[in-house]
């Protein structure tokens, strides 16, 4: 059960579709949502300017200068968006109190988004962040903090703020360690799922019985449970993937964090990257 969700709120217009993923996923449960601003560090950058030789005492103060008003900016932005979403959601805001129900808070801490997703996540059931930044495809640093550094399960909005999380749930399984993890975390949404489909692309008979396993155990959490194996048609497991779920209607998409060797490519590499990039629903990852 998901009872304190994390959610970064950048002040960017991208913040109302990840706000409105985290709604959705905290609403079953009555959770507390503790928004997250980062302001941006002004000392940090005036050190590092300095260390870099950057101009003489007035052209570093212009640039202190213009800092310090772009972090207020984004800070007021960030402050709107919060007081707007709650308002129009009608989501409770003060932090509430344990146990009260459904409501919403937000702190502000100084300093890269990042570190400080990576100093919270670890006391969160569940961390929502969006997939870009503005200015940026994929906002890396933030998603490999969450996924990697927080230990808690990761869910990934979409651009569009989605009108539904938990119709249908598609788990993308594959019998690995990861892919396991990944449904573990996932169990208090699976609970709650109208139907739930395990899909997985055809190599052989073992992953056929690995699917009907899960099918099994899962149907003690939610009976409408079933599987669907997909055939293999010469293109990427990704695409055949992406368009069996969506030919399902998928309003969630599970899975795990594929591991390789370097970091970047855990959160970036291949299968999951081309999820990020192809995939316009939530997706809920855990490592």
């Amino acid at each position: 059960m998901y009872k304190h969700v994390l959610v970064p709120a950048t002040g960017f217009d991208t913040d109302h579709a990840v706000f409105q993923t985290a709604l959705l996923a905290a609403k079953p449960f009555g959770a507390h949502i503790e928004f997250l601003h980062a302001r941006l560090d002004v000392t940090e950058m005036v050190v590092a300017m300095s260390a870099g030789g950057v101009g003489g005492g007035g052209a570093i103060q212009s640039v202190v200068d213009k800092l310090e008003t772009d972090a207020a900016g984004q800070e007021q932005k960030a402050w709107a968006n919060f007081t707007q979403f709650c308002t129009a959601s009608g989501l409770p805001t003060g932090g509430g109190a344990p146990g009260a129900g459904l409501c919403a808070d937000m702190v502000v801490e100084t300093g890269n988004e990042g570190s400080w997703v990576a100093e919270y996540g670890p006391f969160a059931d569940l961390v929502v962040v969006g997939r870009k930044r503005e200015g940026e495809d994929v906002a890396l640093d933030v998603l490999e903090a969450a996924l990697m550094d927080t230990g808690k399960p990761l869910l990934i909005a979409p651009e569009v703020p989605p009108a539904a999380l938990l119709d249908t749930v598609v788990i993308a399984w594959k019998d690995t360690p990861e892919a396991a993890r990944a449904v573990g975390a996932a169990m208090p949404l699976i609970d709650h799922a109208g139907k739930v489909v395990i899909m997985t692309v055809g190599e052989g008979a073992d992953d056929d019985e690995s699917g009907a396993r899960l099918q099994r155990a899962l149907r003690w959490h939610n009976p409408a449970t079933s599987v669907q194996v997909l055939a293999r048609d010469g293109r990427a497991p990704v695409e055949i993937l992406l368009d069996g779920a969506k030919a399902a209607g998928a309003t969630l998409l599970v899975m795990g964090g594929y591991s390789h060797s370097r970091l970047r490519e855990v959160v970036f590499g291949g299968f999951t990257q081309r999820v990020l990039n192809g995939a316009d629903l939530p997706v809920l990852m855990a490592h």
